[in-house]
């Protein structure tokens, strides 16, 4: 009797194996570029969300849809925490089963974080990460039912920042490298962005991310670079922007900013704006109003798609 369980608990494991489609990669071979090994070691709380800090490996976990109800879209997704820390589920892992829920593959991407000293270059190092996983999933279109030309990036308040930078920084590979995944581009087919950080210049900044990036006293120059509003060009992919009127954290300046920035481009972009929602308000389960943003995005990614 207890061989024939033991049986069964390895086959339904072993189908659950094999059916998976949910699994985790490294997005560096070996020790990441810029990293300084202090001695730290990744924190994990699970409390009311999963958040995530002093990530030493970064990585990506892939959600694919079932075949059948794939579109061939993809989306990265950078969850928010000013910088310090991820909120891993709330705004990435539980945003890629949506996606999987609309035949979208979810891939979330756990990026290095400029504040715990591991960091070279700290300002370089997360969108060394974001530009890398996109190389990453393009490189793998193929194995994973992705169309390399529908591949997007998202993301969450900071995370929105990290999205639209490699939105607005993003270079095509290098040919000359002998790394096949770094030949090639990282730019993204189009950005989601959900109460973004844009900008890092006043009044509409959100100090705290700014501090986290460039430090307290940043250069200038760098503040130029990235207040991404003033880095959009033709080259920029499309962009839909959601956030609530009454968000008390990032001002709904940042969004708007950016919005106006593509609509002088004649770059296509959609802002969505509630009333209420403040920040933060990941899928809005049991609010409708505010969720309705999935809805939009469906829409708009079927837009994209015609």
């Amino acid at each position: 009797m207890k061989n024939k369980i033991a049986i069964t608990v390895f086959l339904i494991l072993t189908t659950i194996s094999i059916h998976s489609q949910d699994f985790r990669l490294p997005i560096y071979k070996g020790t990441p570029p810029g990293f300084k090994d202090n001695g730290g070691r990744e924190q994990v709380i699970s409390e009311d969300i999963v958040r995530i800090s002093h990530v030493q490996t970064p990585d990506i976990a892939v959600y694919l849809p079932s075949k059948k109800m794939a579109t061939g879209q993809a989306v990265i997704i950078c969850p928010g925490g000013g910088y310090h820390i991820l909120a891993y589920d709330y705004e990435g892992t539980d945003i890629a089963r949506y996606l999987n829920s609309i035949g979208v593959a979810g891939i979330v991407l756990k990026y290095r974080l400029p504040v715990y000293g591991n960091c070279e270059v700290p300002h370089k190092t997360p969108l060394m990460d974001a530009q890398r996983a996109m190389r990453l999933v393009r490189s793998n279109a193929a194995k994973w039912n992705i169309n390399p030309s529908k591949i997007g990036i998202m993301g969450f308040s900071a995370g929105g920042h990290l999205a639209s930078t490699l939105g607005t920084h993003f270079d095509y590979g290098n040919k000359n490298s002998a790394d096949s995944v770094e030949r090639i581009s990282c730019r993204p087919d189009f950005m989601i962005l959900m109460y973004p950080v844009i900008t890092f210049t006043d009044p509409s900044l959100h100090k705290g991310s700014r501090e986290a990036l460039l430090g307290k006293d940043a250069d200038p120059e760098l503040v130029k670079l990235y207040s991404n509003e003033l880095q959009v060009n033709t080259d920029t992919p499309p962009a839909i922007l959601f956030l609530a009127d009454d968000d008390k954290a990032v001002p709904s300046e940042n969004s708007i900013l950016m919005y106006k920035a593509l609509q002088a481009k004649g770059i296509p972009a959609e802002l969505h704006i509630v009333s209420e929602g403040g920040h933060g308000y990941g899928l809005s389960t049991k609010n409708e109003h505010i969720g309705s943003w999935t809805y939009n995005l469906k829409l708009w990614l079927e837009w994209l798609d015609r």
